[in-house]
């Protein structure tokens, strides 16, 4: 695996962890209330589809995300802004 993706899986450990409540060395994260998911898939150049199959989330979450039909869990709303920051992490474009 690459580095960005050793990077990448280390963070989302660690905020995991976080969202948890468990303590995590010199990790503070602050998790958004609100994440732009179409946003996100957009700037990347990847569709609902792709997006959902890169990242591991269910299509029909990732719908209901854009559409306003229900909000992302915590630990969801932390990848998504790990995706959003870091999207290099993850290989891409």
């Amino acid at each position: 695996m690459s580095e960005a993706g050793n990077k990448l899986i280390k963070s989302a450990r660690q905020a995991l962890a976080y969202a948890r409540g468990e303590e995590t060395e010199g990790f503070v994260a602050h998790v958004p209330d609100e994440v732009d998911v179409k946003a996100i898939h957009k700037r990347l150049g990847l569709t609902q589809p792709e997006f959902s199959k890169r990242f591991g989330f269910d299509i029909r979450a990732v719908q209901d995300w854009e559409q306003n039909r229900r909000k992302p869990e915590r630990a969801a709303r932390v990848l998504l802004t790990v995706i959003a920051r870091e999207p290099e992490a993850y290989g891409g474009r």
